[in-house]
């Protein structure tokens, strides 16, 4: 399912929409799987492990450069075999149906 997320393209915000929120949301983190958690339905996080710093590190500049390419930028935080992503819309401070297609492609980056 999360495939077809990740077939879509991020749509950058231009703010004055209310974030997702019940229903809405559960149907898109049913969506995406992949040990996605929506947090306080505000934002998306998942932790990623890895054998090595260099295989996270290879991982984060790969989810750096889609960011770029999708206008939709997360927080990346990395560490010796692991790589926490942490995506939500910032101008609406909250989640939108972006943020889940982002998730989904941030998964195929693996």
């Amino acid at each position: 399912m999360s495939s077809e997320l990740a077939a879509k393209e991020c749509v950058p915000c231009k703010g004055g929409v209310p974030p997702l929120e019940g229903e809405a949301l559960s149907a898109l983190q049913e969506q995406l799987g992949g040990d996605w958690r929506v947090v306080d339905e505000h934002h998306l996080e998942k932790e990623y492990r890895f054998s090595d710093f260099r295989t996270a590190l290879d991982f984060t500049n790969r989810v750096g450069e889609m960011a770029e390419e999708q206008g939709h930028h997360p927080d990346i935080y990395l560490a010796w075999g692991k790589v926490k992503v942490t995506v939500w819309t910032h101008k609406i401070d909250g989640l939108t149906e972006s943020d889940f297609v982002f998730a989904a492609k941030s998964d195929q980056a693996l």
